[in-house]
């Protein structure tokens, strides 16, 4: 694996799910057993979506950048991938979503190592 198929997998990733969040929000929560309030859970939803989005055209852009700016963007994902472990690790030993809940920290996790990895172990990837 190398950082720019790194940066392909976070971009197919985020592209499914920002995709599902946008369209379907109720209907992607529910499976993680989460109700949401109508109007704002589903606002907030989407724009979690809208989210998922953006983070997929910059990963698929990213592979190709300057090392310069491609170690910016690492790094920001290390950030986004860092607190998106913590909060829905959080959120699982709440009780906040379901078994299903454990494949996002799994996914942030994942990710974040990945990057962690490129952006201090293994510069340039």
């Amino acid at each position: 694996m190398n950082l720019k198929n790194l940066l392909l997998v976070n971009a197919i990733v985020a592209l499914f799910f920002g995709v599902v969040f946008v369209l379907l929000p109720e209907d992607a929560l529910a499976q993680y057993g989460v109700k949401l309030m109508p109007k704002a859970g589903i606002f907030v939803a989407r724009l979690f979506g809208a989210t998922l989005l953006g983070v997929a055209i910059i990963s698929w852009f990213a592979r190709t950048m300057s090392a310069d700016a491609r170690s910016g963007v690492v790094l920001g994902f290390i950030v986004i991938d860092g607190v998106g472990f913590i909060v829905s690790l959080l959120a699982q030993i709440d009780g906040v979503v379901n078994e299903l809940g454990w494949s996002t920290v799994v996914i942030y996790l994942l990710l974040g190592l990945g990057f962690i990895y490129f952006r201090f172990m293994k510069p340039g990837g």
